[in-house]
């Protein structure tokens, strides 16, 4: 077989592989000399690759360059240690300084295709009529954040086509210090490089990217002489401590979200229902739940409220004494066999294992974007973005998650003691967040309860909390998307006029 189409069938295979599964394309032995074999999987990534392309944004045009490749990284020894992907999209002619923006995604061990393809690229993916919907195709982006802001999206290492340099070499960087220093370094290069050292500087992440996008600008900050003007965060993981629902605390503040959650589905959501539901959370239930379970007739009122309110079977709730943990995924269909996702409680798929009181098998939400967006991104990036690959792109490497050193464990992971200091040593930076509201993997309580705990340091307004209609990954709802990026854009412009709060 000639060179060239074994090239293309990789290609091609690459982008339907169902992601989260690994091949054999990094392990084996390439017969390309003894340089290939000592620079390991690095060897597999082509030169940078730089394109044109024009945007049609609501009939203005908008000319861009787009440059995909790598940055390395080198040990205290002058050796390579990592390379670093990523996607830049700068806009021409759009004047000067530019906001640049930093797109960061969680896991930890998510690539960034997430808010490249689905929220802020040039380019978008449609999922078709099923969230979940293998039949992903990209379209032009509307609601790209490249209206406003030049944008960079980084892979850390062990994501996209990141990777360490020896193949033990990712545990330098699967660690909460290690990895914001590392992509610290990575924001600093390509300041530098670039010479964008006047832009205004933004950091954007989701879910553990909202923590991580805190202690990255700490980094910089402390380590690059860099200082960030704004951090956005989509859903963002913030306090571990808050996260069990096996405390009073913890489970009220995640009552909300499985509030708007059965209101979604009843078709009866208001903006008083919801409050009504987050004053008995932080009221009734908090005191309930903090105590000696009730008893008799308080007892029955207490938990029939409960149920009303998360839409579970009142047996459910009494069998629990009021704490919800899983037992919304087998309980929110109605009697019907379905599982629900953490991801959106409102999205139910039929349940594989009906018979079983516990949910097994796939995430229906977030294992069905596996299918789409790791394939879809790797198609765009070949046809469009002109870089091939065939090294395995890791969309969700779950592996990361499971060696992730937390520094003193999930439980204890913070980013209010950054946020404090970030806030304090920094008078200019302001903080949006977007939280989808029926998301139970972060909920939206708790990090309202974390901004409404901060101190007053400065002017008022400098951070902000936002909801909107779905789940964890709200912004895949082409109206929510564009809800979100005018509130967005609308964040960038208070810096330039000097403001704080959003208009």
């Amino acid at each position: 077989m000639s060179n060239p189409l074994r090239h293309l069938l990789l290609c091609a295979a690459l982008a339907a592989l169902p992601l989260g599964h690994a091949t054999a394309q990094e392990a084996r032995k390439e017969p390309a000399g003894e340089a290939r074999a000592a620079q390991g999987a690095l060897a597999l990534l082509p030169a940078d690759s730089v394109t044109e392309h024009t945007a049609d944004l609501g009939g203005r045009k908008l000319a861009y360059t787009a440059t995909a490749g790598t940055f390395p990284l080198y040990d205290q020894n002058g050796e390579r240690a990592a390379a670093i992907f990523y996607t830049a999209y700068v806009a021409k002619d759009a004047g000067a300084p530019r906001p640049l923006t930093f797109v960061f995604n969680g896991g930890p061990g998510a690539a960034s295709a997430y808010l490249h393809l689905g929220l802020a690229g040039p380019r978008v993916v449609e999922f078709g009529p099923s969230p979940t919907g293998a039949q992903a195709s990209l379209r032009d982006n509307p609601d790209t954040w490249l209206a406003f802001t030049d944008l960079v999206f980084v892979d850390p290492v062990g994501t996209g086509w990141s990777r360490p340099a020896k193949p033990d070499g990712a545990k330098d960087f699967w660690g909460v210090k290690a990895d914001a220093q590392a992509l610290a370094k990575v924001i600093a290069l390509y300041v530098a490089k670039k010479g964008r050292n006047a832009s205004p500087l933004y950091i954007l992440g989701e879910s553990y990217g909202g923590f991580r996008a805190v202690k990255v600008a700490r980094a910089l900050q402390r380590e690059q002489g860099l200082v960030a003007s704004g951090i956005v965060m989509v859903s963002p993981f913030l306090e571990g401590s808050l996260g069990s629902r096996q405390f009073a605390l913890g489970a009220a503040l995640h009552l909300p979200s499985l509030a708007a959650a059965a209101l979604d589905r009843r078709n009866a959501f208001t903006p008083e229902a919801l409050a009504a539901a987050e004053r008995f959370a932080m009221t009734e239930y908090l005191v309930t739940l903090a105590g000696p379970p009730p008893q008799g007739e308080a007892a029955r009122a207490f938990y029939a409220r409960v149920a009303d309110i998360t839409g579970l079977p009142v047996d459910v709730v009494t069998r629990t004494r009021g704490f919800i943990g899983q037992e919304y995924v087998k309980h929110t269909g109605g009697g019907r066999p379905q599982v629900a996702s953490p991801y959106d409680a409102t999205f139910a798929a039929p349940d594989p294992f009906p018979e079983s009181s516990a949910a097994e098998g796939d995430d229906p939400i977030l294992d069905g974007f596996l299918q789409a967006l790791g394939g879809a991104f790797v198609a765009y990036a070949r046809d469009t973005l002109n870089y091939k690959t065939e090294m395995t792109f890791h969309l969700l490497n779950r592996e990361v998650s499971g060696k992730w050193d937390w520094d003193g464990g999930r439980a204890r992971a913070s980013a209010t003691h950054d946020m404090r200091e970030l806030l304090a040593l920094n008078p200019g930076l302001r903080i949006f967040i977007g939280h989808g509201r029926s998301d139970l993997v972060t909920p939206y309580g708790v990090t309202r309860y974390v901004l409404d705990h901060l101190p007053p340091i400065g002017e008022p307004g400098r951070t902000a909390l936002k909801l909107y209609k779905g789940g964890h990954m709200f912004y895949l709802a082409p109206s929510e998307r564009g809800a979100f990026a005018a509130d967005a854009q609308a964040f960038y412009a208070a810096e330039r006029r000097g403001a704080h709060a959003l208009d």
